[in-house]
């Protein structure tokens, strides 16, 4: 009750942007870890053994290893039920799949395999015969409706926050791989009512917190299960189970359901086919599906989802720490520019250098912005430096004798010109600017006009202007006198060095 109130509560405050943060790759890993997990809790199934549940932190690693403890004591007759179903199931998915624009419906291979393997156990006994592990006594029937203890809110109000927003991102991020799988849209805060209530309503009739089931939403998925209505089905196949089919079910082998789920997660398994393709396409993106993947297998599946987006989000800010930077050039006979490292023969103006920086401007790359700069165009430290080292050498001290009087005239020779008079920062990729953002270009620009260079800004955004009026980057009344386009700004360069004018806040003057 708790985490449907909270789960409605997130959804009329529109907290569904999270989902955002789920990229395709981080689903994709996280679907193939936790198919990891899924298959790990059938194997003892398939091998009949019966071993304690293992749940929590590293789940799988566990249950790996009591397997292989006990795996001598596996039953032969659970084994081959197991590897008779596999031979049969897998052919058919393929076979289903194949000719799937062929068939009106997929063959419910699931189904005839459930009722062909009930008839066997039962009729040959093999419980009785070899011990193996079926179904058994189902009970039948509803428990009357009661209440939630309301005593227990107290205690309970901080796990249901927990369990809440991760029943959410597991439903989100399932909704959204099948989703793209299948051609349409999610919207995030709809699901997070549709969850909420699905608690809420529920809690009054011994239900546990709802959420997406990945094992049974890909055996569904994986039959040909489209709309809703497979769901109303399902809750009346349901319906008929709990009232009236349930002891039907007693001598199925639990091995043959163990087979079902893991035949339908082959989807999820074959993902790593697509790896070498993700990897030429993007690393990153390579890197973020691994470590949601391990994760998700090897932790657990809600850590692993967590872990999933706190790297993505740190990948995010790892391209941003050192993006692309360039010089540019113009197009011939265009008023564009383009980067000089991937295009050829492109043009440049004597004395004005372009640059590009591909990313926000802001604290964590404020250093990068400024040594890229630097070292593409002209470190202006280094040129003040050596200038002041240059005029301590060359102060002369000549004496002159006139008229029987000897003076001595100290003289600085003035420095040489430097052939760089303007750079011109192309602000069309930089989306936004921070404080620290801004104090860097001030530094920059100072740095600069220190050694008679000035320093243009074009295509700034409207974000990037108003930082820069509110951050006092330029005096009010020349607000409105930034560039618009690289190409003005390299004529006013021009035209400036002709009038052998230099500003000194790179703003674009009157030409009168």
């Amino acid at each position: 009750f708790l985490a449907g109130v909270y789960q409605v509560a997130m959804g009329f405050f529109q907290v569904g942007f999270v989902s955002v943060y789920l990229s395709d790759a981080l689903l994709s890993g996280f679907v193939t870890g936790a198919s990891f997990t899924i298959l790990t809790s059938q194997a003892k199934y398939l091998l009949g053994l019966s071993l304690p549940r293992s749940s929590g932190v590293g789940s799988l690693i566990t249950t790996w290893i009591q397997i292989f403890r006990n795996i001598r004591k596996t039953n032969l007759c659970d084994l081959i039920t197991s590897l008779l179903c596999l031979l049969v199931l897998l052919p058919t998915k393929e076979l289903n799949e194949h000719f799937k624009s062929k068939l009106k419906a997929p063959v419910p291979t699931e189904l005839i395999v459930v009722v062909a393997a009930t008839l066997a156990s039962h009729f040959g006994k093999l419980n009785e015969k070899y011990n193996t592990s079926i179904a058994g006594s189902i009970p039948t029937g509803f428990m009357p409706p009661k209440a939630p203890d309301w005593n227990l809110i107290p205690s309970l109000a901080v796990d249901a926050i927990a369990i809440s927003i991760i029943g959410f991102a597991i439903t989100v991020s399932l909704s959204e791989m099948f989703a793209k799988k299948h051609g349409y849209t999610v919207k995030a805060n709809q699901e997070m009512y549709a969850i909420g209530f699905c608690n809420i309503i529920p809690s009054f009739f011994h239900c546990f917190t709802t959420s997406a089931a990945l094992a049974k939403t890909l055996v569904k998925e994986s039959t040909g299960c489209q709309t809703q209505l497979s769901g109303v089905v399902t809750a009346l196949v349901l319906l008929l189970v709990l009232l009236v089919i349930a002891p039907l079910f007693y001598s199925l082998q639990k091995s043959v359901l163990g087979v079902i789920t893991i035949v339908n997660l082959r989807g999820a398994l074959l993902k790593f086919k697509d790896l070498p393709k993700m990897w030429k396409v993007s690393r990153m993106d390579t890197v973020i599906w691994f470590v949601t993947m391990l994760s998700s297998a090897l932790i657990s599946t809600e850590i692993g989802l967590l872990t999933g987006v706190c790297f993505s989000m740190f990948c995010v800010i790892l391209r941003t720490q050192k993006p692309k930077t360039s010089l540019l050039g113009l197009v011939e006979e265009s008023e564009i520019f383009e980067s000089m490292s991937a295009y050829k023969n492109l043009q440049t103006t004597p004395g004005i250098k372009i640059f590009r920086f591909v990313a926000p401007l802001y604290y964590i790359n404020k250093e990068y912005f400024k040594s890229t700069l630097y070292k593409k165009t002209l470190n202006p430290v280094l040129v003040k430096a050596a200038r002041k080292k240059a005029a301590k050498k060359k102060i002369m001290k000549e004496t002159v004798i006139l008229s029987g009087i000897q003076d001595e005239v100290s003289m600085q020779l003035s420095p040489d010109p430097l052939d760089l008079h303007t750079i011109v920062i192309d602000c069309s990729a930089i989306q936004f600017l921070d404080t620290a953002g801004i104090h860097t270009l001030k530094e920059v620009r100072r740095d600069y006009e220190a050694i008679g260079i000035q320093v243009l800004l074009a295509q700034c955004n409207s974000s990037v202007r108003d930082s820069l009026a509110s951050g006092e980057y330029f005096k009010e009344e020349e607000e409105n006198l930034l560039f618009y386009s690289v190409y003005e700004a390299m004529a006013f360069a021009e035209y400036q060095n002709q009038k052998g004018v230099c500003i000194s806040n790179g703003l674009s003057l009157s030409s009168d």
